[in-house]
């Protein structure tokens, strides 16, 4: 779906009867391959699934920090819905948004869906990281209604002036997915799903694994390298500079059976995020049956169930050096951590589940 097309999906199965039509506008192409994107992209379609009529708005991508074509853009379709009009609006395009929130307002019924407050992007400047705040607390407060994607995000919305009688709580859902077959070497193979980007951590786990070079280990980063080219960038040179091209791949960004290949012969997943509103690449982990190796950032403790990992604090190389030290070096702690996860994956919601959950959220949005 290109920036700016509107999609209008039929109603298959019998309409929800208290749930009014849903515009749901997103901050790009929806075929993008974040985490943000995919839970959008999902949710429309297990909402339409479930009998509801949603129109799916693309505004053109460069959000948060959007150029005068997508402002323009989202003038103009704020402007275009009908009066009373239920709306979804992801929280990457809607905290930047004040003013369209402020006067459309009170004709419009606005939800914000908020993945994680922009303002805990790394690598901010202290002044963009202010205007942020600033800005996605003035848009909040003219929502009818804000749907968090984590307990986690939820209390932190509270600082944002967010009453908890106006916050749902819907995570994610995950594929069902077979169980990870593992590498059958002697060397474990070790799998990262994240863009390169400075939030993910890219550098701490490359500088981590580089204190391992006595260790048997081999990476497989899968991610976008051109949401942020020059990090991307960067974090190959990196890769270079610590003389591990000869165990740390790109595979830039993957999807359907070339993902599906990775997770199917990793032995640990890792992530080395400094913050995350979620973390469905957990989840997905989990859904594999892989035991995971994580920075505790945001969400993350929250998000990975009990037994299935190891966790060390974001940022902090030695504490995940540690942690990576300790999994590679006892195939007993890898089993009982991958058997954990193995437990937990019968519990993860479906995409459905939580379609459920959002329908039921929206409900709660007055006339």
């Amino acid at each position: 779906m290109s920036p700016g097309r509107l999609t209008k999906a039929s109603c298959r199965h019998g309409r929800r009867k208290r749930l009014a039509d849903l515009h749901f506008i997103v901050p790009g192409d929806p075929e993008t391959r974040t985490g943000g994107f995919i839970y959008d992209r999902r949710m429309a379609e297990a909402l339409q699934n479930q009998g509801l009529e949603v129109t799916v708005h693309a505004l053109p991508s460069g959000w948060p920090f959007p150029g005068e074509e997508a402002l323009q853009a989202a003038e103009a379709l704020f402007a275009g819905l009908p009066s009373g009009a239920l709306v979804l609006v992801d929280g990457l395009a809607y905290g930047v948004l004040p003013e369209l929130a402020a006067g459309h307002g009170d004709r419009l019924r606005l939800v914000a869906l908020v993945h994680h407050p922009l303002a805990e992007e790394t690598g901010l400047s202290v002044q963009d990281r202010e205007a942020l705040s600033e800005s996605e607390c003035t848009a909040l407060t003219h929502a009818r209604y804000v749907v968090a994607t984590s307990g986690f995000t939820a209390n932190a919305l509270l600082d944002y002036g967010v009453t908890q009688d106006r916050i749902g709580i819907v995570p994610p859902g995950v594929e069902p997915a077979s169980l990870a077959a593992g590498s059958g070497g002697e060397t474990p193979h070790l799998l990262c799903v994240a863009t390169l980007t400075p939030r993910k951590g890219h550098d701490v786990l490359l500088n981590a694994l580089a204190g391992l070079a006595d260790r048997a280990w081999a990476l497989d980063l899968a991610g976008s390298e051109v949401l942020n080219v020059r990090h991307a960038t960067q974090m190959r040179r990196l890769c270079s500079g610590l003389n591990l091209d000869q165990r740390v791949r790109f595979h830039g960004e993957l999807a359907g059976e070339g993902l599906e290949a990775l997770y199917r012969h990793a032995d640990i997943f890792v992530l080395a995020s400094h913050y995350e509103g979620y973390g469905m690449v957990l989840t997905e982990a989990v859904a594999h049956g892989l035991p995971v190796v994580a920075t505790a950032g945001g969400a993350v403790p929250y998000t990975l169930p009990e037994g299935a990992g190891l966790l060390a604090p974001p940022g902090d190389i030695a504490g995940l050096r540690a942690a990576l030290a300790r999994v590679l070096d006892s195939a007993e702690l890898r089993e009982r951590m991958a058997a954990g996860a193995r437990a937990a994956r019968d519990r993860l919601p479906t995409w459905g589940d939580s379609a459920m959950k959002l329908a039921n959220a929206l409900e709660q949005v007055g006339p």
